[in-house]
C-alpha cells in the first residue's frame, strides 16, 4: 500500500476515535470495546520464546488482547495497539500462532481443534501496515512518551492471566 494512501486510511479510521491524554490502555481499550459492543480484555503475559509479541484473540463474548509484559510500558502500549489497530480496521483475526506455539497455550488440546475454535486467518501485508500505522498514529496523539503509563490488567484479565500463564 502506498504510504501517503495508509496514513490517509488511518487518519480516516481515527477521525471519531477518543484518544485519552494522558493516555492509558485500559482507557482506551475500554472506550473502543463500548464502541464495538464487545469488551476488550488486556492480558499482558510472558509471551513463549520465538511466538508473536500479541495477538488477538476474538472470543464467543469478547476481545482479547494479549501483549509481550517483559518489555518496556511504551512497547507494550504499541504491542497492543498494534492488535486493537486490527479491530479497528475490521481486520480478520490472524494466525499468529504455529502449532508448538498454540501447543505450549493448550497443552491438553489438538491444535486442529484450536485452529478452528480461533477461526484465524493470516494478516495481508497490508493489513499489518494499517495496524502499524494506527498504533504509530494513536501513540502520537496520546502526547510525549514519557507520559504513558504502563498498561495494568483488569480483574477479569488477572484472572485469564493466571491460567494463560499456567498453560505457558
Amino acid at each position: 500500500m502506498e504510504a501517503n494512501a495508509l496514513r490517509a486510511r488511518c487518519e480516516a479510521v481515527l477521525a471519531d476515535v477518543y484518544v485519552p491524554q494522558p493516555f492509558d490502555l485500559g482507557e482506551f481499550a475500554e472506550h473502543i470495546g463500548n464502541r464495538r459492543g464487545r469488551p476488550i480484555l488486556l492480558l499482558p503475559i510472558a509471551m513463549p520464546p520465538q511466538s508473536p509479541s500479541g495477538m488477538w484473540i476474538h472470543g464467543e463474548r469478547c476481545d482479547a488482547i494479549a501483549y509481550e509484559q517483559a518489555t518496556t510500558p511504551l512497547h507494550q502500549n504499541h504491542i497492543a495497539l498494534h492488535e486493537i489497530g486490527h479491530l479497528l480496521c475490521g481486520h480478520q483475526a490472524g494466525d499468529d500462532l504455529d502449532d508448538r506455539h498454540l501447543r505450549r497455550l493448550f497443552p491438553s488440546l489438538d491444535t486442529a481443534l484450536v485452529h478452528r475454535i480461533l477461526a484465524r486467518t493470516s494478516y495481508s501485508t497490508d493489513e499489518e501496515q494499517e495496524a502499524e500505522m494506527l498504533a504509530s498514529l494513536i501513540l502520537q496523539r496520546s502526547g510525549p512518551p514519557s507520559a504513558v503509563p504502563a498498561p495494568q490488567a483488569s480483574p477479569a484479565a488477572t484472572q485469564i492471566l493466571r491460567r494463560l500463564e499456567s498453560s505457558l
